[in-house]
């Protein structure tokens, strides 16, 4: 029996909100945005919730559409009442709902009630979700971006240390000798990056625009001051990668994930999200021995993009949630939490503290590994314009991947970015 499952019992037995007293079946409406792999965990933790909940609480979910399409079914259903009881909700988009007023605090009763609280969480993870001292939203996790590496590539080529990861780690010159050694040592693509999207690639170039201490937005300005050239700074980097071959061009999601499945790339920038699919595919004896870690210091200190999937209770325009209704909400938010082991097999990492600090959580790789990240996480600028498929990644996609390609100069891209910025 897995470890994180024996875990995952025993949380269950550790009882919750809901007593067992006599009382009508609460049906609590949930909407939450998962597919793949991610759909599948949590419709499994779903129904072990209505198990463990049998006769006091059952969660009615349905599935939406990912992005754009999700928000705004939130938004227009919010207006007429017509939301659900609980929904999941990216961190990122928590400056916007709350100036839509389509979310309720999670206020300090609730918190009590729950049995979770600051202390639970990093830092920035318990920031993203505060907006002027109050909180709207529970961290289920945080899904930042790692480094994938093929181990037997980099042995063959003489970069895989003796902690068996990546050489080079440590500073843009070291990681790019360590690109140059796996292109001489034959290797098609020694990075592969989905340099083809823009939207995604958002991720990797605000990782090191932090890495410089750099920020997007500073007192309601688009990169003020040096920001600027942190952005074009991180620009200039990527695109030296692609004009020298060492890192793949014009290539799509799917395409990157190929590429480094099938041994043409020797290492990848993705989501933690793709964790499953290496596991699954080593599983089945279809995967080199590999490995996920953070980012490589491009720059002065370790800086990782991240966003949290959340739980948030809508705001209903004339239906409020009963006493009753609302704690079984609240039940459903901090059974999900202290059951997040199981969500970490997804490759996240869990926001609740005691889950990352448990002995069967450390024992996971490669989530384990990379896990140290959370303490150099950095989250999109609190803005209404932030946020996954929000105004600011719509801006500055258009001018990534020409960039990121060689059809554009990094000063030119940031004057075109600012000026798009400054025009939202």
């Amino acid at each position: 029996m897995p470890n994180w499952f024996k875990f995952t019992k025993a949380l269950l037995l550790a009882g919750g909100l809901m007593t067992s007293a006599a009382h009508a079946e609460e049906i609590v409406t949930w909407w939450d945005f998962f597919g793949g792999g991610d759909g599948v965990r949590m419709k499994q933790m779903v129904a072990d919730f209505n198990e463990a909940h049998k006769g006091q609480i059952k969660i009615d979910a349905t599935t939406l559409e990912w992005g754009t399409p999700f928000y705004s079914k939130v938004q227009t259903s919010a207006a007429v009442g017509e939301a659900p009881d609980i929904m999941t909700y990216h961190a990122s988009r928590i400056p916007l709902a709350v100036k839509q007023g389509i979310l309720q605090e999670i206020t300090a009763d609730d918190w009590k009630a729950m049995g979770l609280g600051q202390s639970d969480y990093a830092p920035a993870t318990w920031d993203a979700v505060s907006i002027d001292g109050k909180q709207y939203a529970v961290p289920l996790d945080t899904h930042p971006i790692v480094l994938y590496y093929n181990k037997d590539l980099l042995k063959k080529a003489g970069v895989l240390g003796d902690d068996a990861k990546p050489k080079g780690m440590d500073s843009r010159e070291n990681f790019t000798a360590t690109l140059k050694a796996l292109k001489a040592a034959g290797v098609k693509f020694p990075l592969g990056s989905v340099t083809a999207d823009g939207n995604f690639m958002f991720r990797t170039i605000y990782s090191l625009v932090g890495q410089q201490d750099g920020e997007l937005m500073t007192n309601g300005e688009f990169l003020s001051g040096d920001n600027a050239k942190k952005l074009e700074n991180a620009l200039a980097v990527l695109q030296e990668w692609t004009r020298d071959g060492l890192q793949s061009t014009y290539t799509d999601y799917p395409a990157t994930v190929a590429l480094f499945t099938s041994g043409e790339a020797a290492m990848m920038i993705n989501g933690v999200w793709e964790i499953p699919t290496m596991t699954d595919l080593k599983k089945n004896g279809k995967l080199f021995e590999w490995g996920a870690v953070e980012l490589p210091v491009i720059f002065n200190h370790p800086s990782t993009y991240a966003d949290s999937h959340t739980f948030a209770i809508p705001a209903n325009q004339g239906k409020a949630l009963s006493p009753e209704k609302r704690a079984a909400v609240l039940e459903v938010m901090s059974w999900m939490s202290k059951q997040s082991l199981f969500w970490a097999t997804a490759g996240h990492i869990p926001a609740y503290g005691p889950v990352t600090a448990s002995p069967e959580y450390q024992a996971m790789e490669p989530n384990h590994t990379y896990s140290s990240l959370t303490k150099h996480m950095i989250f999109d600028p609190k803005t209404p314009l932030a946020g996954i498929a929000g105004p600011i990644f719509d801006v500055m996609s258009n001018y990534f991947v020409p960039t990121l390609n060689g059809e554009m100069e990094p000063t030119k891209a940031v004057e075109e970015i600012k000026a798009g910025l400054d025009d939202l």
